[in-house]
């Protein structure tokens, strides 16, 4: 019914679900950079209400909040993609970190360490730390934007058909992405289990373990860095290299 009206009357919907959108957004916003507005993300989020509000229909099998809020967290993905908060040097950074951490573990057979990159990258190790804050400002969002692939948020949804062999794809590289994550350094795993499960900002994070939040980002990036390199094992073989 909510959905119906809304077609007819946006205003009566914001009216209805605008703390949905507030809360979604400040969720959102101690996961990005200082530089984001939140005024920003509270306008996405409320063109993506608008949205759910044209588009919902009971046979998703959702409720009208359970949709709407997935169609509020795209659209606030979306804009923060497109303003590209997350910048293309953050990215080339990125893979040049992973590429060195991928050599440096493949030439020795053991974990890299800090050291261990910089040498690769022919930087010394508070350069390195530099880049490693670059990239986790870069990879804020989530472990899909890590490795830089797509979501359709409606997908999400029950009810909806998937295609099999993307499902199977999808599942194969979960798994991979298990596998890697289980393999991590101790801390550098703890602190993806309190970023990404628990939803701790950095902050946080860096009370829980007693050190600094500058500490907490370079164990962040490490932990990104090492995970894309040997994901990148993954992608190779799928690949047939």
């Amino acid at each position: 019914m909510y959905a119906r009206e809304a077609a007819l009357d946006g205003q009566l919907l914001i009216e209805r679900y605008m703390d949905l959108v507030r809360r979604i957004a400040y969720h959102m916003l101690g996961r990005l950079p200082a530089s984001v507005q939140v005024e920003d993300l509270i306008q996405a989020g409320v063109i993506g209400l608008l949205e759910a509000g044209r588009q919902y229909d009971k046979r998703h099998g959702a409720s009208f909040e359970t949709y709407a809020g997935i169609r509020i967290r795209g659209a606030i993905l979306d804009e923060v993609r497109r303003q590209e908060w997350g910048s293309r040097s953050a990215h080339r950074t990125a893979r040049e970190v992973s590429e060195a951490v991928r050599a440096v573990e493949s030439r020795t057979g053991r974990e890299a360490s800090a050291k261990d990159v910089a040498t690769e990258l022919g930087v010394d190790v508070e350069t390195y730390h530099a880049m490693l804050r670059k990239v986790t400002e870069a990879r804020v969002l989530s472990l899909d934007a890590m490795f830089e692939t797509d979501t359709d948020y409606e997908d999400l949804l029950p009810g909806e058909s998937v295609d099999p062999a993307a499902a199977c794809v999808d599942e194969s590289f979960m798994a991979a992405v298990v596998d890697a994550i289980d393999e991590l350094p101790e801390r550098e795993k703890l602190v993806l289990s309190l970023y990404y499960d628990e939803e701790l900002n950095l902050k946080e994070i860096g009370e829980v373990l007693g050190v600094t939040e500058s500490r907490v980002c370079q164990i962040h990036g490490q932990a990104l860095a090492r995970l894309r390199a040997r994901l990148g094992d993954w992608r190779d073989e799928r690949r047939g290299k």
